[in-house]
């Protein structure tokens, strides 16, 4: 009996996820499509014009917006912005800086500051409990 590999491919929702674009901005084969791996890790090493140019200037996905924006996808969405942003909607919001965005972008610096806390913590935690078992 004969092996047969079967290439893994992946829905291009999926796909686009993993490459960090709106998947309605891609071309229509990409969309209609199956993306195998190898065909994903050519995209990544060697990306074609289209796929350039949507991670330069978008639209881009939500948590690409959020993490441009330097805030959370929940503090987007309290914020009201539930579609796909370009660069250029971006950088105007960050111009602008309304309150929420303000609001938004200080929530997340103290979640990243608790976060960064609670591993310290941990760190020193385990450093004496090292320190007991020797």
């Amino acid at each position: 009996m004969t092996s047969h590999q079967t290439t893994q491919t992946m829905k291009p929702a999926t796909a686009a996820k993993k490459l960090g674009v709106y998947l309605q901005a891609t071309p229509v084969e990409f969309q209609e499509g199956v993306v195998s791996r190898a065909e994903l890790t050519a995209l990544q090493t060697n990306p074609p014009a289209w796929l350039e140019e949507l991670r330069l200037n978008g639209p881009h996905p939500r948590p690409v917006v959020a993490e441009k924006l330097g805030i959370s996808i929940a503090g987007l969405a309290r914020g009201g912005v539930t579609e796909a942003l370009t660069t250029e909607q971006i950088e105007a919001l960050k111009q602008d800086s309304p309150e929420w965005l303000r609001k938004e972008r200080a929530t997340q610096a103290e979640v990243r500051k608790e976060g960064a806390r609670i591993k310290k913590r941990d760190a020193e935690r385990a450093a004496q409990s090292d320190g007991r078992r020797s």
